[in-house]
């Protein structure tokens, strides 16, 4: 369980007189250097394949998919979730409960491999990362995670580009894709930290996460952070935001809530006890950030645990 995922705002369904099909009608939306296909389906349905030509990122908008990918088993799709495909992969879909009344529709939003190319190019030479061999990349093993809110605002933001009807949409598309795979790439990263994935002794981050899990319950600021990672507060700062698109100190507050829905997987532990353990000091303020981040209260959460 994981409420804990950014909703990207989803287009208007289509006119039911103008559907070709019930399962996966296709909308197209071509522009220079990628395509956003808009998918929507109606009735329930098995193995469904689908495969593009270039990289393609796909996010659920509405309803619920079954995805068969690559060897690896299935898995349940669902809004607040993306999955980045490599070209030339397919893909099987099952709609187990698509209906007239609850449809699926989904992104896929297939990107020009010159224009990854090209950006990851501008990223590496502009801007590019701590330590030798560090460099902007997409991890493709690292294909689904939860969208975050400045991923699904930027996806959110790509599809209202490419739908516009502005002559001045292909230019602010290609600055959105360039943000896009930026997004994505730190997204990716912070899921490989979460993961245990993440362990490129080279990169200062690793002994930075490992010092942070190991003292959660320690007051952190900038400057004890920066020192473990052999920086200046403000070189250390701008190098984490980089790499994981948010600040050490909202790092460390996601680490201490993570660590609070473990503990609260346990229905004998009692939320006074949940709070100390994963790093507050204050019950009030840790039930009010809880309920911020998760949309629920701890006890709700470690109930729904239970249940």
């Amino acid at each position: 369980m994981n409420s804990n995922r950014a909703f990207i705002q989803p287009p208007h369904l289509s006119n039911e007189k103008s559907l070709k099909t019930l399962v996966e009608n296709r909308t197209v939306y071509s522009l220079n250097h990628c395509e956003l296909n808009l998918f929507e389906t109606y009735e329930s349905s098995t193995l469904v394949p689908l495969k593009f030509n270039d990289l393609v990122v796909t996010s659920m908008l509405r309803g619920k998919k079954v995805m068969h990918l690559f060897d690896d088993p299935s898995f349940v799709y669902l809004p607040g979730e993306t999955v980045v495909i490599p070209s030339n992969v397919e893909m099987k879909i099952d709609f187990p409960e698509a209906s007239k009344n609850n449809p699926t529709q989904c992104l896929a939003l297939a990107i020009d491999q010159k224009k990854i190319t090209d950006t990851l190019q501008f990223l590496n030479e502009h801007y590019p990362k701590e330590g030798n061999d560090q460099f902007w990349q997409l991890n493709y093993q690292n294909y689904f995670f939860y969208n975050n809110a400045a991923l699904a605002t930027t996806i959110t933001k790509l599809i209202k580009e490419c739908m516009s009807t502005s002559i001045t949409k292909d230019v602010l598309a290609d600055l959105t894709l360039q943000e896009l795979l930026i997004r994505i790439i730190q997204t990716q990263t912070v899921k490989a930290i979460e993961d245990g994935l993440f362990i490129d002794p080279k990169n200062p981050i690793t002994d930075v996460v490992a010092f942070i899990r190991l003292n959660l319950k320690e007051n952190f600021n900038m400057k004890h952070l920066s020192e473990k990672a052999c920086m200046s507060t403000t070189s250390f700062y701008r190098f984490f935001k980089k790499e994981l698109g948010m600040s050490p100190i909202e790092f460390v507050i996601n680490e201490k809530m993570r660590c609070a829905k473990q503990l609260l997987q346990n229905p004998t532990i009692q939320i006074n006890e949940v709070c100390h353990m994963s790093g507050f000091e204050d019950c009030n303020y840790f039930i009010r950030l809880f309920k911020k981040h998760e949309g629920i209260t701890p006890k709700q959460y470690q109930l729904l645990c239970v249940n």
